[in-house]
């Protein structure tokens, strides 16, 4: 059964109650399965069973719709599966201080469309905060986390260029080049979203703690780390939802620009999705000339070097009018 409406558990200015689990959502198909309701409080539960399972990636979840594109989440899991794990996910977020969040279900009309250009598309995603902002034109900041002070002051200087234009900036709440691309978006009273590669209920690095609960109460913090399987995994396995996190993140947005990066940095594999998903890869000038490789590869793939912040600007207004 696919979903065609609103998935959160209500929507109150922009934050939901996840007590609220007898919530249901009609379907949009015609004939008697119109009659049915989607309840968000199973379709988590779903979601976190099979995030249970042995060797699930977002990879084989999105395999797995794509064979059976008329299912939805609790199409596979057995309702009292579904219950059992939505309220110990529940639990798990209460217990962190998080008691109201959302869900978004892939099929949903709440769910944006630009978000399925990813070559795995999440089937859900948890929110706090004023998920309107998901729908805004929005640019990700992303660098390294051990970035220089030059390299923090052209943050800021972006930053505060693409809140003047109303952009919303994204980033992924990592230390360094993330932080100041927030914290500026921020103090320059402009829009902010975190995509987070831990769940709701978590936080890396643990210093940022205050800032994650700041963006979700006046901005928006996005995740698609399932909390169960998170509890279960050592910061080893866990490190898997990092770059799968830079994959969604590009794809919120309309554009990624690369501040600062190493040759290993995981922004890199936030600039191969960019491309692969149509989106403006902007690579600042201070990258190049220093011995890196990276610079070179990905403008040779499409990505576009940039000395002021102008030339990312004329690029921008170029795609918003063209999408």
């Amino acid at each position: 059964m696919k979903v065609a409406g609103q998935t959160a558990m209500r929507v109150e200015k922009g934050t939901v109650s996840a007590s609220d689990h007898q919530s249901s959502l009609p379907l949009a198909n015609a004939g008697p399965l119109a009659l049915n309701a989607v309840s968000p409080f199973a379709e988590m539960g779903a979601y976190e069973a099979i995030w249970a399972e042995e060797n699930v990636s977002f990879k084989t979840l999105s395999e797995r719709f794509a064979a059976h594109p008329n299912n939805i989440l609790s199409d596979f899991v057995a309702p009292a599966k579904c219950d059992e794990y939505a309220h110990a996910a529940r639990a798990s977020l209460a217990q962190a201080g998080v008691h109201r969040f959302g869900i978004r279900l892939n099929g949903a009309a709440e769910y944006p469309a630009k978000l399925r250009d990813a070559a795995h598309p999440v089937a859900l995603l948890y929110y706090v905060g004023n998920w309107d902002l998901a729908w805004s034109p929005a640019v990700a900041v992303v660098g390294t986390r051990q970035a220089t002070a030059g390299g923090l002051a052209r943050t800021r200087k972006l930053v505060k260029s693409l809140v003047q234009d109303d952009f919303t900036v994204v980033s992924g709440l990592a230390s360094g080049i993330d932080t100041t691309a927030h914290e500026t978006a921020i103090a320059c009273d402009g829009r902010t979203i975190a995509v987070i590669g831990t769940p709701l209920s978590a936080c890396y690095p643990t210093a940022n703690e205050p800032l994650q609960r700041a963006i979700g109460e006046n901005y928006l913090v996005v995740s698609q780390v399932p909390v169960k399987r998170y509890e279960m995994q050592s910061f080893r396995g866990n490190r898997y939802f990092l770059p799968e996190r830079n994959a969604t993140m590009s794809a919120l947005t309309d554009a990624t620009v690369i501040v600062e990066a190493g040759e290993t940095s995981g922004t890199l594999i936030q600039a191969m999705a960019a491309l692969e998903q149509g989106r403006k890869l902007f690579v600042l000038d201070s990258c190049f000339g220093k011995g890196l490789r990276w610079p070179e590869r990905l403008e040779a793939k499409g990505a576009l070097r940039v000395k002021e912040y102008g030339e990312i600007a004329e690029q921008l207004a170029e795609a918003l009018n063209e999408g």
